[in-house]
């Protein structure tokens, strides 16, 4: 057969480039030729990453399961997987969590959502139906490994943990990233392809780029500046830069002067945190640090732009806050080439109130409270673990995980690995049996991938720039597969009907109705009132047959000024210096007057990324993982020649909770006295089928990370600045 193209956004990352896919069908075989960036795609602008190529290989993958399989003891203990049929499958979990249920109470399931829950608009749309059926309140997401932070001060400033402003890089002149590495990750809670261009172009128009990091990244090589500072002190960094702000008279609030309370509170609250008291805590010039507040105050379009390094720590919620604060002060926020907040297509908070869900009940063990109708995951394992004290608790003896392997990918996964293994139940909605999924009694496999539709219902909502898209599948799935929102939705009304019938219960809906409704009913799907953005092919009347005719995607213009009128405070205000962040400031202080030196011998453990990495579910792809290897122990040569250490070297890196081995890679990009290794590896559990990245197992970095070591404010699992010790084997 002749030679197609298909056009669609890669789901892999938070970029959502767009693709050109070329591929042929003969005699019912399927076959990539090729994958390259959609050049008329109006956001990606042909733009592509390594990873993208990968969809072919996931979809070819032998590994990949494509029939639900259960788990079958031998009577000599050895473990094997048998295939089973859909309808024995969905009826089998069901009654098990239905027994689970009337035994032990709704609270002795858990759900666990994985990073790519959020990458399919399937999943996005259909799980929450079945959590809701299942009754618990035990759900756990990746959103408290590395995001609450953010959520937490969008919510107290703004007045909803969805209402997140983004960085509007295509139009700032300076830009001060603290703790991201953009160019590694593709953007993060700023969905942006294509950052380097983006970032020369700053440079170009005689601007300048500014990071902060234990580590000379790779946005920092490209950057106008890099500064050094110690993980997990980036609080004090940003508080001197506030008190900065108000001792030499830098605040500029601008238009929103009218709408901010607080401000008196907040100058008293900062007052001591003056650039010479963080300086032995940072490791940062006071000189330094004040310049930097008034660059970023003294520069016409400018923006302070935090992610992982600042949000994986004890103190993301003060940090993530401060940021916020930094860029209203210095009159960044809700302007052009400052922070803005998004007008997308589907607007999920279209008709959002002020925001309740926090604390409405704590963790049995550890008495986190609730955020976003979640419980930290960092308290995961000890649920499972922990018997009962009084009457009436339960600990969690089921667990269904969505796309995820939290045993390496949240803090002490070696305790959670072994805590998977003591369930009485574990139903994994998955396509690999990995580090995680090789605990469930049941996998139960979707289409994935180019087999199935998609619209990026979180992505656009996260972008530089507002635009839209939507994917059709490449591939028909096989007749015999499941969509993963199939999946849900008969799960779900297996749960709700005491005698469920296959032949008359009702079909399950396709989310494409969904998508179609979001459009039509958002700020793009009316007709015209004069109100349509000026710049760019603005489409009154958007609907889902509107974006299936414009396969590259519709541009909606950039982003522009909403506030106050975007504000779900109650009183339509922004309080800068609400009670948690006041309250938390205090513990802050005391561990300012603690002394910033480490115990003599010990490091602090940071992670890192990779381009052709991502989290822990890219590494049986053996174009993304050839080379040499990257699990390795970054180091300073300072450190390194102290403890005898070279290239190459096996080095044994040890925690309170763990002991790992790995290659050591001395290099000036680490900061003295700290050291890095990459986020998720460790493929090397028995167990576990996936050929390629069995052969780059490496270690994780999470048995290492301490499930204890959590922000207090936010519940966010504290996974930078862990204190480890290195030494040489043999």
């Amino acid at each position: 057969m002749a030679i197609q193209t298909h056009y669609r956004a890669c789901n892999l990352c938070e970029a959502i480039c767009g693709l050109e896919i070329t591929y042929r069908t003969d005699a019912g075989r399927n076959e990539v030729i090729s994958i390259a960036g959609d050049k008329n795609d109006p956001f990606s602008r042909g733009h592509v990453c390594p990873k993208a190529v990968a969809l072919k290989d996931i979809y070819e993958d032998p590994n990949r399961l494509k029939h639900p399989l259960k788990r079958i003891v031998a009577p000599d203990g050895t473990i094997d997987w048998q295939p089973i049929g859909w309808e024995q499958a969905l009826a089998e979990v069901a009654d098990r969590l239905k027994e689970i249920r009337a035994a032990h109470g709704p609270n002795a399931i858990g759900f666990y959502a994985g990073n790519p829950s959020v990458h399919n608009s399937g999943t996005f749309l259909s799980a929450p139906g079945f959590v809701k059926a299942l009754g618990t309140r035990a759900v756990f997401s990746a959103s408290s490994v590395d995001q609450f932070p953010h959520h937490f001060a969008a919510w107290q400033l703004f007045g909803h943990p969805l209402l997140l402003p983004i960085p509007d890089i295509d139009h700032t002149d300076y830009w001060l990233i603290i703790g991201g590495n953009p160019i590694a990750s593709n953007g993060s809670i700023m969905t942006a392809p294509d950052v380097a261009n983006r970032l020369r172009a700053i440079q170009q128009r005689g601007g300048r780029v500014v990071v902060i990091d234990p580590r000379r990244t790779e946005t920092a090589h490209r950057a106008s500046e890099h500064h050094f500072i110690r993980p997990g002190t980036d609080v004090f960094l940003l508080l001197a830069m506030v008190q900065t702000l108000f001792a030499d008279q830098l605040v500029r609030l601008g238009r929103l002067a009218g709408v901010i309370d607080g401000l008196e509170t907040l100058q008293t609250a900062v007052a001591g945190f003056t650039p010479e008291a963080v300086a032995s805590q940072t490791g940062l010039d006071p000189v330094v640090i004040r310049r930097l507040a008034h660059e970023l105050a003294q520069t016409g379009r400018a923006v302070c732009y935090g992610r992982v390094g600042v949000s994986v720590q004890a103190f993301g919620g003060l940090c993530l806050w401060l940021i916020n604060v930094i860029n209203l002060l210095t009159g960044h926020l809700d302007e052009p080439g400052g922070m803005l907040f998004t007008s997308p297509a589907i607007d999920i908070l279209g008709r959002a109130q002020p925001y309740t869900k926090y604390d409405r009940f704590r963790s049995r063990v550890s008495g986190r409270p609730e955020f976003m109708g979640e419980l930290p995951v960092a308290c995961l394992a000890e649920e499972i673990l922990t018997e009962p004290e009084r009457d009436g608790d339960t600990r969690i003896r089921a667990m269904v995980t969505s796309c995820g392997n939290p045993v390496l990918s949240t803090p002490n996964g070696g305790q959670l690995d072994r805590a998977f293994a003591q369930l009485d139940l574990m139903v994994s909605v998955d396509i690999f049996i990995n580090e995680t999924t090789r605990h469930a009694h049941y996998i139960l496999p979707p289409a994935t991938g180019l087999e199935t539709a998609h619209y990026d219902l979180t992505f656009h909502g996260l972008a530089i720039r507002n635009t839209t898209r939507y994917s059709e599948p490449l591939f028909d799935k096989a007749p015999d597969a499941r969509y993963d929102w199939a999946i849900f939705e008969e799960l779900r009304l297996r749960l709700e009907t005491d005698e469920y019938d296959p032949a008359t219960a009702p079909a399950p809906t396709d989310p494409a109705h969904k998508i179609d409704l979001g459009l039509r009913y958002g700020p793009y799907g009316q007709p015209a009132t004069g109100d349509e953005p000026t710049t760019g092919p603005a489409r009154p009347g958007l609907s889902l047959q509107t974006l299936l005719a414009h396969p590259h995607g519709i541009d909606l213009g950039p982003l522009r000024p909403q506030l106050p009128m975007r504000l779900l405070t109650a009183n339509k205000r922004i309080d800068v210096a609400t009670a948690p962040f006041l309250a938390d400031l205090d513990r802050a202080r005391t561990v300012l007057r603690q002394t910033s030196q480490s115990e003599t011998g010990t490091f602090q453990l940071i992670s890192r990324r990779h381009l052709r990495d991502n989290n822990s579910w890219m590494h049986n792809v053996h174009r993304l993982v050839k080379g040499p290897n990257r699990c390795t122990l970054e180091l300073n040569p300072q450190d390194a020649e102290s403890l005898g250490i070279t290239t190459g070297d096996r080095v044994r890196v040890r925690s309170r909770v763990g002991v790992v081995e790995l290659p050591a890679a001395v290099t000036a990009d680490m900061m003295p006295g700290v050291v890095s290794m990459p986020h998720g590896y460790g493929h090397h559990r028995a167990g576990v089928r996936l050929a390629v990245a069995q052969q780059h197992a490496g270690v994780s970095i999470n048995d290492l990370t301490d499930e204890t070591e959590v922000d207090e404010l936010t519940g966010n699992a504290a996974l930078s600045g862990v204190a480890v010790t290195v030494e040489r084997v043999g």
